[in-house]
């Protein structure tokens, strides 16, 4: 096979060997040095918030923002249905009850079934809101905005505020979404709920090879975030630790790639998104497939691009439209699996699930590097609409 287009690569177009060297020749390469200030500095500068820290992943992140939420064993925690696992796990890290939500059309948290959920299975009380099946505090829900997407964050936090439930922002597919309209106009993806998580892995917008990032409401709270990633070191002359730590800090080569990255930043967001229009306007008014729009009233970073199935004329599995694009040199994927229809979350609560399903089973990923050309959407495009006239059931 000649021709290959990936889904999503990095892009090291900028100083990113430049100030990987200069790390390199300092000699600082751990969780210490100048790179990881400077990048958290940045960050805080672009998001327009007083204060992140960076981290070793956005898994650390949300696990760090569990546990600065005083999330404990037996906690209620509200999470999606349709994202990517590790949205989910650092629940249980924390041996909390994770409640799935259904999504809504954005593929993120339903508001409407949420409030549902709060005012027909909790209670109300002092403050707290307890789950009524077992008696258990919902502590926290972690929204995701998916794919760059932006959940309905007013209603999540009118609703949050009004039970008292700390919101988690999972922005690590969502870094330079915001909103451009209505109350939280100019605010950042990750800047709205109590925590923003953020993720640097290899297909990200921006990537620092792994790592991450976390912000919060409160600058002391990020500084506390940052203490407890670097093994909660009380004492700054002998090993003292009054509380329990962790290895999650980021190292300064991580740093480095990622200030170079936050340098081409917008560029990656203008691409993406002048990219996501092209595919739109190729798919348009076609029977098949259709490109899923983002949310009104938001700027997206349109870090990836899906496509809705038409299974009322393509039954194929997804496995096997994976494949044959593969075959012909174009990689696609699946949305995700269903976490809750996945092996540790089996025995897990479900409220309401139907657009999850409905979703999963219909959206293909699309390729959505930052170098993608012109010449090669076009050989997507027409790569899928070849195939999906092979598979129509709908022929005449």
């Amino acid at each position: 096979m000649g021709r290959f287009i990936p889904l999503c690569i990095p892009n090291f177009e900028g100083n990113e060997r430049k100030y990987v060297d200069d790390a390199i020749d300092q000699g600082w390469v751990s969780t210490g040095g100048a790179y990881i200030t400077k990048l958290e500095e940045e960050m805080a500068k672009f998001l327009h918030t007083d204060n992140v820290a960076a981290c070793q992943s956005g898994t650390s992140a949300l696990h760090l923002s569990l546990v600065q939420s005083g999330v404990q064993p037996g906690d209620v925690v509200l999470v999606p249905p349709l994202t990517f696992i590790a949205a989910v796990n650092p629940v249980k890290y924390q041996f909390a009850q994770p409640i799935f939500i259904d999504c809504d059309d954005s593929f993120c948290m339903d508001p409407v079934k949420l409030r549902e959920f709060c005012e027909q299975e909790c209670d109300f009380a002092d403050g707290k809101l307890t789950y009524k099946a077992n008696g258990a505090q919902v502590k926290a829900l972690v929204v995701v905005h998916v794919f760059g997407n932006m959940a309905d964050m007013e209603s999540i936090m009118d609703i949050a505020h009004k039970y008292g439930i700390k919101v988690i922002e999972d922005a690590t597919e969502a870094l330079g979404t915001c909103y451009t309209s209505g109350r939280y106009a100019g605010k950042y993806a990750g800047t709205i709920g109590d925590f923003g998580a953020f993720s640097f892995n290899g297909n990200k917008i921006i990537t620092t090879g792994g790592g991450g990032a976390v912000t919060a409401n409160k600058s002391e709270t990020v500084d506390h975030i940052r203490f407890l990633s670097t093994q909660a070191k009380t004492d700054p002359h002998y090993y003292i630790h009054d509380e329990i730590g962790y290895n999650y800090r980021m190292t300064n080569i991580q740093a480095a790639l990622g200030v170079a990255q936050m340098e081409e930043l917008p560029e990656f967001i203008r691409r993406k998104q002048a990219n996501f229009d092209k595919y739109a306007k190729l798919f348009e008014n076609y029977e098949l497939g259709e490109i899923v729009p983002f949310r009104e009233g938001i700027s997206s970073n349109k870090w990836f691009y899906s496509l809705k199935i038409n299974r009322e004329r393509i039954t194929a599995e997804m496995r096997e439209i994976i494949t044959r694009l593969q075959d012909n040199g174009i990689q696609t994927r699946a949305i995700w699996g269903l976490i809750n229809e996945q092996k540790p979350y089996l025995n897990e609560t479900t409220y309401k699930l139907e657009k999850a399903p409905y979703y999963a089973e219909r959206i293909l990923n699309i390729p959505s590097s930052t170098q993608i050309t012109d010449e090669e959407i076009e050989t997507v495009v027409s790569e899928i609409k070849k195939l999906f006239e092979e598979l129509d059931n709908g022929k005449n």
